[in-house]
């Protein structure tokens, strides 16, 4: 098949080999492992052309010195791999603290966020990041938060606007990934909320994973915030694409990085992380989502027209048994779903 568009990219997580994984759940996959089945992976004769990391032993140390991110450059670059977006370690328990939280607390989270944003300037001037975010959250949970929604959000967005100067500083922008499990940013329209009191929309944006956001259109964690009446029949597609545009047009503008996935319309914890939307292999005959046609209000104005604002795509698949993530046809299975929504939804740069 005759695959004529070349974007958005088309990357792959590292991040599947390290999160869920630890004592209470399987042993984490190493990075070398991770780039050697992404560039393993071939369909039609299209390979991966990136990967999005974690900066977070045993992966990516947040500490990395200038010769560490050489080497990391040199190794991506020896894969004909790029690296794109970037995860900054904002949590407790990896150095970070909640944006919520106390003065010692948010200041935590800024350190973690100077700190992914000097590998991700540095990875950017070595030559090897050509596009790609900073990605955040609130690191605190929605319990937490709901003890006072509307000052918890107030010191969420102060924390932000302060990382903002931060990455405008390095040159780079943040995107924050709305998901059921973070405080403030648990509800599509929580996380509106928080993005309009940030207002630096030149800086911070919005990351979408198809996995996550189905589960704001059930209203999971925020019921008054569901979009699908309680009603809903999954064989009703009409009513689930209009939600889905309802969905997208509130989102779509502060969208500025984008995960493809799929999803049961359940939730999944393991290891550490609390239970999130469930990600599933893209022809998992449970997936609520059909990937292409999904993909497509996220990355086309409601006209039609496509934002072209996307410069790459990156599959998530978190919290996969490692057996499963080290078969290679899982990963040919997923750069067909990434093919998919390219070929549906991308255009051509000649170079």
């Amino acid at each position: 098949m005759n695959h004529k568009n070349t974007f958005p990219k088309l990357h792959n997580a590292t991040w599947p080999g390290v999160v869920g994984k630890g004592p209470d759940s399987e042993p984490p996959l190493s990075l070398d492992t991770m780039l050697d089945l992404t560039a393993g992976a071939e369909v039609d004769g299209v390979k991966f052309d990136g990967v999005d990391v974690f900066l977070f032993a045993p992966h990516v140390d947040i500490d990395s010195t200038e010769d560490d991110l050489k080497r990391l450059a040199e190794k991506v670059r020896s894969k004909n791999l790029v690296i794109g977006s970037v995860v900054a370690p904002v949590w407790p328990p990896t150095g970070g603290g909640s944006a919520m939280g106390s003065a010692e607390d948010r200041q935590n989270f800024l350190t973690q966020v100077r700190k992914g944003c000097r590998i991700a300037q540095r990875l950017r001037e070595l030559g090897v990041r050509p596009y790609g975010v900073v990605r955040i959250d609130s690191s605190c949970g929605p319990g937490d938060w709901s003890t006072d929604p509307v000052g918890n959000t107030d010191k969420i967005a102060a924390t932000f606007r302060s990382a903002c100067d931060i990455a405008s500083d390095a040159g780079e922008r943040l995107a924050a990934e709305g998901e059921i499990c973070w405080g403030g940013m648990h509800s599509w329209r929580q996380m509106v909320r928080l993005l309009e009191l940030v207002g630096r929309p030149d800086v911070i944006g919005f990351q979408a994973d198809m996995a996550h956001t189905l589960l704001y259109l059930l209203g999971y964690n925020a019921a008054a915030d569901g979009i699908l009446p309680p009603s809903f029949e999954w064989n009703d597609e009409g009513v689930f694409q209009q939600a889905l545009r309802t969905l997208t047009a509130a989102l779509r503008p502060w969208t500025i990085d984008f995960h493809v996935a799929q999803n049961d319309a359940t939730v999944k914890g393991s290891g550490s992380h609390d239970k999130t939307g469930r990600h599933c292999l893209p022809d998992d005959p449970k997936g609520k989502l059909k990937i292409a046609r999904d993909a497509g209000p996220w990355l086309r104005y409601d006209s039609g027209t496509l934002t072209r604002r996307i410069k790459h795509i990156c599959w998530d698949g978190c919290m996969f048994a490692n057996e499963t993530l080290q078969q290679p046809q899982t990963w040919n299975k997923i750069l067909t779903a990434m093919l998919s929504v390219r070929d549906a939804h991308g255009w051509r740069e000649d170079p």
